[in-house]
């Protein structure tokens, strides 16, 4: 069905800060945006943790909560910008009485706990480079992403280290400390009780010259074949983190804000880390995992003013049903935001129902490391749409084949289409959180931009007033629950077991988490697929990958679908399991010599 258009008339409370986004557009320079954040003591460069916390500690906003932390056993903790500044210079020392130096990785593994978010700060401000990884990850991929990000230093508790990383221990020569936090008694063997450094480190710690292209952050994303890439963030992003945060989540002073994304993941470190921060504003931090009752509570006991999350849960707590807020006093919102993943126009309604305001839909990318299309707090909302580009954003849409190819025309240059055209979202390099290469894989990295563009990888079209609205991901990459999640990596998780031959792996569309991992496993001779085996290939994917990225669903077919160079058709399979049409199957294999020739 059609949905009319939400128009929001401005709080008489709260000015929106981008009233008339074009007239602010015309001025927008990002060089001169970042006059806005302070830069090092003596013109030493910018860091990003200074920008976050030091700024702020030395000013008046010393004794303003920073983090208040919520545990899922009812602790309670508060750190102000006094506090979180101590205590990530601590962290800093540490970290240089280890022999750490800058630009070496550390990589953290835990949940959302105090520790996590001091460690990323001190990091910072010692100029190594912080890599997250999501703590519902299983071995095999944290000992690629360690092993790729050349990681040096692991941050983790110990029920982590002996679940995920003990067994991997040995294939990690590069990894020289692992760090536990909250060990209550020895540590793991192989690991240092990071309680216990800390509480010798000394609080005084100067943040050495930062050049604002020194990498700072290494955020690993799937693709469809191959590793995963790990896509490098520099010093110069926190002018992004802090522009974006006031356009597109239209952050003011005095708001308390909650961001429900995992650290592990980017959002969860621009959106729930960085940007809050450099705006010197209050943040919720909730170590627990969705419960409805539990986030309503927590929206009204701790006066959330500004609150950010995902479209999964937004379709969760519609499931529940709007009777569960009725009990919680949610006046305290004036701003909803959701990303990770395509918002639906109900969704958005329904928070218009619900709370008297409706979730404010964005687009960004782990690549583009900020906000780059978002509907605005002062203007109206197109249920479906993403919204505008923010100032300072030139976004594309540019013709191109299926596959997500770009159409060259005879000089070899790219055609924009037109309003009501779908094609490749794309949009013009030069804001500052823009991904400055994929490590190690400077040719990857290089395919990514075409004449002055770079490419998405998603589809998507635009109105003529500007609203785009997204169509689907060019390639076979996986979006569930707001996690991208690379086929390739499951399938060759899933040829690990003795049984199967070969696995095709794809999206199946799923109400709440939008889609699930499904994949389709041929077994070798003499297998016979069973119940059984369903379940133990379900549980061995589970135990290598973790729940976030392990299939939902097994299916057993002899038959994969094949072009004739070998390579599984993904869009195949999930044709058929959707009853669509298969599309184009000129190459598919048909048997003979030919069919194993080429790359798998």
């Amino acid at each position: 069905m059609p949905w009319a258009t939400i128009d929001k008339p401005a709080s008489p409370a709260v000015r929106p800060n981008l009233v008339d986004d074009e007239a602010v557009r015309r001025r927008f320079r990002w060089d001169e945006a970042a006059a806005e954040l302070d830069g090092l003591p003596g013109g030493r460069g910018l860091n990003m943790a200074h920008e976050a916390v030091d700024r702020h500690a030395a000013g008046p906003l010393r004794d303003r909560v920073a983090i208040r932390w919520l545990g899922k056993r009812g602790e309670r903790v508060e750190l102000t910008y006094a506090h979180l500044a101590a205590r990530s210079n601590r962290f800093a020392n540490v970290l240089a009485g280890l022999g750490v130096e800058p630009g070496q990785r550390v990589f953290l593994l835990a949940g959302r706990v105090p520790e996590l978010y001091i460690s990323v700060l001190g990091a910072l401000k010692h100029r190594a480079v912080v890599a997250p990884l999501f703590s519902a990850f299983g071995p095999e991929p944290i000992a690629t992403r360690l092993s790729l990000g050349d990681g040096r230093v692991l941050v983790t508790t110990p029920l982590l280290y002996r679940r995920k990383v003990a067994a991997v221990r040995d294939q990690l020569p590069g990894l020289r400390h692992v760090l536990v936090t909250g060990a209550r008694g020895a540590p793991p063997e192989g690991t240092v009780d990071l309680d216990a450094l800390m509480a010798g480190a000394s609080e005084d710690y100067e943040i050495g010259p930062t050049d604002p292209e020194d990498m700072a952050l290494l955020h690993f994303t799937s693709g469809t074949t191959g590793t995963p890439k790990g896509a490098v963030h520099v010093h110069r992003a926190v002018v992004a983190h802090y522009w974006t945060g006031r356009f597109a989540l239209d952050l003011h002073p005095d708001d308390v804000f909650w961001c429900t994304a995992d650290p592990g993941w980017v959002t969860g470190m621009s959106y729930g880390i960085v940007s809050p921060l450099t705006h010197g504003i209050t943040m919720v931090v909730d170590e627990a995992e969705f419960d409805a009752d539990r986030w309503y509570s927590i929206i009204q006991d701790e006066r959330v003013t500004v609150w950010y999350t995902a479209p999964t849960a937004v379709r969760m707590m519609m499931r529940i049903g709007a009777e569960a807020v009725h009990d919680y006093d949610t006046s305290s919102l004036r701003f909803l935001a959701s990303v990770g993943e395509p918002l639906n126009p109900e969704a958005v309604v329904w928070g218009q129902e619900v709370f008297g305001l409706p979730f404010h839909d964005n687009w960004w990318q782990t690549e583009t490391g900020g906000i780059m299309i978002a509907n605005l707090a002062a203007l109206p909302i197109r249920p479906g749409s993403m919204g505008r580009a923010l100032p300072g954003i030139e976004v594309g849409i540019l013709r191109c084949a299926e596959g997500g190819e770009p159409v060259l025309d005879a000089d070899g240059h790219v055609q924009e289409v037109a309003p009501g055209e779908e094609g490749m979202l794309s949009l013009r390099p030069g804001w500052p959180s823009m991904f400055r290469g994929y490590l190690h894989d400077d040719q990857r990295y290089q395919r990514c931009f075409v004449d002055g563009w770079y490419l998405s990888g998603d589809l998507a079209w635009r109105d003529a007033e500007g609203y785009v609205w997204f169509v689907g991901r060019a390639d076979d990459v996986i979006k569930s629950a707001g996690h991208l999640i690379g086929p390739f990596e499951v399938e060759s998780a899933l040829m690990e077991h003795d049984a199967v031959a070969e696995a095709g792996v794809f999206a199946k569309p799923d109400p709440v988490a939008g889609n699930v991992v499904k994949a389709v496993v041929s077994l070798r001779p003499g297998v016979e697929p069973t119940e059984e085996l369903r379940a133990e290939l379900l549980g061995f994917a589970r135990t290598r990958l973790g729940a976030a990225v392990a299939p939902r669903e097994i299916d057993f077919d002899q038959q994969l679908p094949k072009t004739k160079s070998g390579k599984i058709m993904r869009r195949v399979l999930r044709a058929r399991e959707l009853g669509l049409p298969e599309g184009d199957l000129s190459t598919l294999e048909t048997g003979g010599a030919d069919a194993e020739e080429g790359p798998r």
